[in-house]
């Protein structure tokens, strides 16, 4: 029986609007950003949603809280689903960091395994996120045939996706450029006592779409 998962990123900050880097920064959703997540609430109007899980950083619970209250979910929060936490990166804009750090957020965009300077890797905050999916697998009974919705961060569900599907490093930015309240559904598949799969439950993930305003 397939596990439908899908992973929306929080509404518009104003630290997106002006393209300033926000990791663990407890930013706040703008104008737009709660039109958004209202948009994204009555779009999910209707799906089999079982379970609503988000990060703690406002921006992502807030966005999980109005679509809660639209389809009358209750909303978890776990802090293993903040965004990466991007040390003395945080604050600045793209520029700044362009200035003071030359070439490194190509590189920090490309290696999973590099960090800025007091921060976490991507390879990191896949490895807590991960646990999360698993957790879940474990928890919610009702999984099956239904749907599992978690609103987190662009990336930080760009490293869980690839976590997923079991992609090796050097596949990490194949997932990127997730839209505010933009959506991946992934699903879940149980697989054969003894099939090779990634995690230490025997499901195996499936991309169904990235970066979609919809459910396909």
């Amino acid at each position: 029986m397939a596990r439908r998962l899908l992973l929306l990123r929080h509404g518009q900050t104003e630290f997106n609007a002006t393209r300033r880097m926000q990791g663990h920064f407890d930013t706040e959703l703008s104008q737009t950003g709660w039109q958004q997540a209202q948009a994204a609430a009555e779009m999910l109007v209707g799906q089999p949603i079982v379970k609503i899980i988000a990060s703690d950083l406002r921006r992502a619970k807030d966005t999980a809280q109005v679509i809660g209250d639209q389809l009358n979910l209750p909303v978890s929060l776990d802090s293993r689903l903040r965004e990466t936490d991007l040390g003395d990166w945080q604050g600045k804009t793209h520029e700044e960091v362009d200035s003071a750090f030359p070439g490194a957020r190509a590189r920090w965009r490309f290696d999973a395994t590099w960090a800025p300077p007091n921060a976490e890797t991507r390879q990191e905050v896949a490895a807590r996120a991960f646990t999360v999916v698993e957790d879940l697998l474990q928890e919610v009974e009702q999984w099956e045939g239904n749907t599992v919705l978690i609103v987190a961060h662009g990336g930080t569900i760009s490293a869980l996706t690839s976590a997923l599907l079991g992609f090796a490093d050097s596949k990490h930015p194949l997932f990127s450029n997730l839209g505010n309240t933009q959506l991946a559904q992934i699903v879940g598949r149980d697989v054969p006592e003894g099939y090779p799969v990634h995690g230490n439950k025997a499901v195996q993930w499936y991309v169904e779409g990235w970066n979609i305003d919809r459910v396909l």
